[in-house]
């Protein structure tokens, strides 16, 4: 029973939001909260039933944000600041959406992310008066809080929106469930039919064993496979599942514009081109203005995305990592976990995936992707075909084809491809996603079979804490224990640009959570990178024993130490291309010779062959390298840019310290000399400094202090970085020292100097380098 001071509490902010509600634009409120879900929505905005549900769900959504932060320790006097903002984000018609897709019979989560990162961006208090046209820019920047509003408070630590959104899911159906009149209109939209037929009877009930089903469902994917990332780490205290750390991705839309394309070499983009897995070129002006346009665009949640019924067909692409299979997953987990009376009505998961039903297809065990239920050897659990066939004929389904890019066989993709097609013209009530690696994605085929198509993007800071927050909640029984990792990890990513960038990658955060374990991570970037290399390439390992023990070599010479010179090797192959680093690309011949260089003292004249084995591992799935497609060659590229970066840089230093076969001179001359107007090389330079001993860096330092940098000016004339991008280098070398610091003193002074001369040279930067336009290196 709830107390009075929390009830007190509660219709504190409860009760302004429904008042303010009865006062506002009801019909614009209403009509919006079933845009997208029900037709003629306007008309429906006008019917008192209607509103009343609106009204409801609103209330009860208010009552359970008011929960959370009673939950959460705060009191009468620190919820009513929250009156307010709670009454501009409910406002928000993106927040609005989300609310009204609850009403949906197919919503199984309210979309907490979207919520969660729409409290982040909606700001309230904007005084309107004041937002006239002419009021000078510095006026706006001087008051932005006046003319833009302010933004949300911070919420307290306990917040949980998914949960808040689970509890307000179960509120509007009760809604529902009582109103008549809006479950009339709902059935009349189709939204609980498929509900109402099995239950009264349908076929799957009697013939389709769905507790079977649900049971190799949880058996084969609950669990989160941790296996291939956790070798020599140590175990995790308690079971971790895939629904239980689940964090859903942003996305936005890339339909006529994929941003990867653009970013591969010109040669590669045309040889794509010829091949037809590439639209045709667009001019310099369209690519900016499609760039401009996704940049710009909202990300949305993946799973509203899905969830939505504007796309009934879609493709999700990603990098490596990035979660696509995981969200396949965590769909059919989701419809797993629900209880009986609600699996029977919502959309049946069928999730195949596509490198497994190709191995059966090729061995004869199955024609196509029904027969592959059926009966294919890889399927979760046998479904009778001529009743799922009548199943997906009335709509009733969600097809997951995982893996696309897995078919590696561009002869059997493009099969894949059409069969997919065939599928959904077979079965065009069924709600179709195909998930694939964005890198070597053929975008026509399916482009013009109606797919829509979305990008997964990197994790938000919101949703990196969210998930480690899940994660040590999920993971450790020992509450001390628990909060110092949670805390140590935490503290990592806040105090490091370089983690924060990793942590932003599905894959490599959950690395780093298994890597904090039991132990620190590095504060040195080097360390990290090197720790988290010797994680990944344990995969090698696993996957690579089989083959090269059938070859009559001795799995353990393919160690570790060898392993990281493949990698340098092969970086360094990368960085002499004609590209440079900015392709991170490698043909397959070239590969092949990196790799069999390495491997010439080790197997000698067998070099060639195992080389070629090598490279079939890393066409399996691997996360240091991945292949990037192509018909007639193949191209491979690092999966993290982070590591073509880190391998790169210790490539160099290796032959400086270890094989000496370059001299300190070239070190200057050749790598810092070439490359060091070139930010795409400054990570590398950073990298390199980090690794050598203080005196080598205090040359390096020495060295960029002597270079002279163009004055450059923005049209405001001032003076742009590109001025002083030696000095701003230099400092960064600066600071990655970690061995013998106090070598480089001297030059660090002299240094800091040339820093604080910018700053105060005259009234403008400008004056300062106009007086100035050369200096000397000890100036």
């Amino acid at each position: 029973m709830v107390d009075p001071v929390t009830m007190t509490a509660i219709s504190m902010l409860v009760g302004p939001i429904v008042s303010d509600l009865a006062k506002g634009a009801l019909e614009d409120y209403v009509k919006d909260f079933f845009i997208d879900r029900i037709e003629g929505a306007a008309t429906l905005a006008q019917k008192p039933f209607a509103q009343s549900a609106v009204k409801e769900a609103l209330k009860e959504f208010a009552t359970l944000f008011a929960g959370e932060l009673v939950k959460a320790g705060l009191h009468q006097k620190e919820i009513k600041p929250f009156v307010e903002p709670l009454k501009a984000f409910v406002r928000d018609k993106n927040v609005r959406q989300v609310l009204g897709a609850a009403f949906s019979a197919r919503c199984l989560q309210v979309d907490g992310a979207t919520l969660a990162e729409r409290w982040k961006q909606v700001k309230y208090g904007q005084r309107a008066d004041w937002k006239q046209k002419g009021t000078p820019q510095w006026w706006r920047n001087r008051f932005p809080e006046a003319f833009d509003g302010k933004p949300l408070p911070y919420l307290p630590a306990g917040f949980d929106w998914l949960q808040l959104g689970e509890a307000y899911r179960q509120k509007v159906r009760d809604i529902v469930r009582d109103d008549a009149e809006l479950r009339g209109v709902l059935d009349s939209q189709n939204l609980d039919r498929m509900a109402d037929a099995t239950i009264a009877g349908s076929p799957i009930a009697a013939e389709f064993d769905l507790e079977k089903y649900r049971e190799g469902l949880l058996e084969q994917y609950d669990d989160l496979d941790l296996d291939s990332l956790s070798a020599g780490i140590g175990e995790d205290d308690r079971r971790l599942t895939v629904r239980d750390v689940f964090v859903p991705q942003m996305a936005r839309t890339c339909q006529e514009y994929l941003p990867r394309d653009y970013e591969l070499p010109k040669d590669v983009q045309a040889r794509l081109r010829e091949q037809g897995e590439m639209a045709q070129a667009l001019a310099e002006a369209e690519v900016e203005r499609y760039q401009r346009a996704y940049v710009e665009q909202y990300p949305r949640s993946i799973l509203e995305i899905i969830e939505g019924d504007r796309y009934p067909y879609i493709v999700v692409l990603g990098d490596p990592g990035s979660g696509k299979s995981t969200l396949l997953k965590y769909l059919a987990l989701r419809w797993a976990k629900l209880s009986p009376q609600e699996r029977v009505s919502a959309p049946l998961p069928l999730l195949v995936e596509l490198r497994k039903y190709v191995q059966n297809k090729e061995e004869k065990e199955c024609g196509n992707f029904l027969e592959f239920i059926e009966s294919g050897s890889g399927w979760v659990g046998h479904l009778p075909k001529h009743i799922l066939h009548d199943e997906l004929k009335r709509g009733r389904g969600i097809v997951l084809f995982d893996g696309l890019d897995e078919v590696f066989d561009p002869q059997r993709r493009s099969q894949v491809i059409a069969q997919i097609h065939d599928f959904t013209q077979d079965y065009p009530n069924v709600k179709t996603i195909v998930t694939s690696r964005v890198i070597g994605y053929q975008q026509q085929r399916l482009k013009k079979a109606n797919f829509h198509h979305v990008m997964l993007q990197d994790f938000t800071p919101e949703q990196v804490a969210e998930f480690i927050r899940r994660w040590h909640e999920l993971a450790y029984r020992d509450g001390r224990k628990k909060a110092a990792t949670r805390e140590r990890l935490e503290k990592a990513i806040a105090q490091s640009r370089a983690i924060r960038e990793l942590a932003a990658n599905p894959l490599l955060l959950t690395m780093m959570a298994i890597l904090n374990r039991n132990q620190e991570l590095p504060r040195n970037r080097t360390k990290l990178y090197e720790e988290a290399s010797k994680v990944l390439l344990y995969r090698w390992d696993m996957e690579g024993k089989v083959k090269l023990a059938h070859e009559k070599l001795d799995p353990d010479i393919f160690d570790e130490a060898l392993k990281q010179k493949i990698c340098r090797a092969i970086a360094y192959r990368m960085q002499l291309g004609a590209q440079g680093l900015q392709g991170n690309i490698i043909p397959r011949e070239e590969l092949r010779e990196a790799i069999s260089e390495c491997l010439t003292g080790v197997v000698g004249n067998q070099a060639t062959v195992f080389a070629k084995l090598i490279i079939e591992q890393l066409r399996q799935r691997d996360f240091i390298l991945c292949r990037l497609g192509g018909h007639n060659e193949d191209y491979f590229g690092f999966v993290h840019r982070t590591f073509l970066e880190y391998f790169c840089g210790w490539a160099f230093v290796w032959q400086f310290e270890k094989e000496r076969s370059i001299e300190l001179e070239d070190l200057k001359t050749e790598v810092f000399g070439k490359h060091w107007q070139d930010e795409s090389w400054h990570e590398v330079l950073r990298l390199i400094a980090g690794m050598l001993d203080g005196k080598f860096v205090g040359e390096m330092v020495e060295f960029l202090l002597g270079q002279m940098c163009e004055p450059a000016f923005n049209p405001n004339r001032r003076l742009k970085k590109e001025s002083f991008l030696n000095l701003l280098l230099a400092a960064d070398c600066v600071a990655e020292v970690k061995i013998n610091r106090y070598a480089i003193n001297s030059v660090a002074a002299t240094l800091l100097e040339r820093l604080k001369a910018i700053r105060v040279g005259t009234k403008s930067t400008r004056c300062w380098m106009e007086r100035r336009p050369r200096y000397a290196p000890n100036r």
